[in-house]
């Protein structure tokens, strides 16, 4: 790949998706695109983004940036705010909505849906505790490939074993050849749409939300698209709402809209 196919894609990465991509990354474009360029018949990765930049096929540019955004996920991955979510912030919300007796959860960049079926089983746990009342979980992602897969629910031997507990599975999920699926129950909890976190949320029906899931995709965008991120958020999250961010992630110093929360890691809420 030359140095202007290489800026090209670059550039039409960041401007669909706020992925930044540096030439050290060379290896890492090589290997998430060569399938892309074998499946069409083309040789190598350089003539397939020459290819691009001359059709400007939108199949293949949706394709080349699910390609390159990172689905790196596990089931209640670090687990300290599954738990806190579960102790804390529920009772929490609870208070705060007992009169509409609805609880609106938002995972974006969702991937591969190991989050929002982890926020499922923290729901549904909860039991009576949550009799009559609503819980709507909605997850989102820019990848069309990942937002089928996180449909369907199902998950290899390999993909279980990475944070989800034996009692858990058992509960939630049923086995089927070379994995597991989750059941219908717990599907049923969680709506599933394309969303790209460079657009307006309450531009594109999305919102109110008294909790937002939103960990370990910033990390991959500059300072100026998270900024334009945490505006979309802010207009979306209820004046008593949570937003957590991954351990790496925060909102110091990008975000005037949110605070820091004293005493707590990862969580911040709207600034009064």
């Amino acid at each position: 790949m030359n140095t202007a196919e290489f800026d090209y894609l670059k550039t039409m990465l960041y401007e669909r998706s706020g992925l930044v991509v540096t030439p050290e990354k060379g290896y890492l474009i090589e290997s998430r695109l060569m399938p892309i360029a074998r499946h069409r018949g083309i040789e190598n990765v350089g003539r397939l983004i020459e290819e691009i930049r001359r059709t400007r096929d939108e199949t293949a540019l949706a394709q080349i940036v699910d390609a390159m955004t990172t689905n790196e996920t596990l089931f209640f991955r670090d687990g300290w705010p599954f738990e806190r979510l579960r102790s804390n912030l529920l009772p929490e919300i609870m208070e705060k909505t007992k009169a509409s007796r609805r609880i609106r959860i938002w995972s974006a960049a969702c991937s591969s849906g190991q989050e929002p079926y982890s926020l499922a089983m923290i729901m549904a746990e909860l039991g009576s505790a949550l009799a009559g009342w609503q819980v709507e979980i909605v997850a989102t992602d820019i990848s069309d490939e990942m937002l089928a897969r996180a449909q369907t629910g199902r998950y290899s031997v390999f993909e279980v074993s990475r944070g989800l507990s034996e009692p858990l599975l058992q509960k939630y999920f049923e086995p089927e050849k070379d994995g597991w699926r989750a059941k219908d129950s717990l599907r049923s909890m969680i709506s599933f749409r394309r969303y790209n976190l460079l657009d307006d949320p309450a531009a594109n029906g999305l919102g109110p939300f008294d909790i937002i899931f939103c960990r370990n995709v910033l990390i991959y965008f500059d300072e100026t698209t998270r900024r334009r991120v945490f505006s979309g958020l802010a207009k979306v999250m209820r004046p008593w709402g949570y937003l957590c961010l991954g351990g790496a992630e925060t909102v110091v110093g990008i975000s005037d809209a949110f605070q820091v929360l004293t005493g707590e890691r990862g969580l911040f809420g709207l600034k009064s």
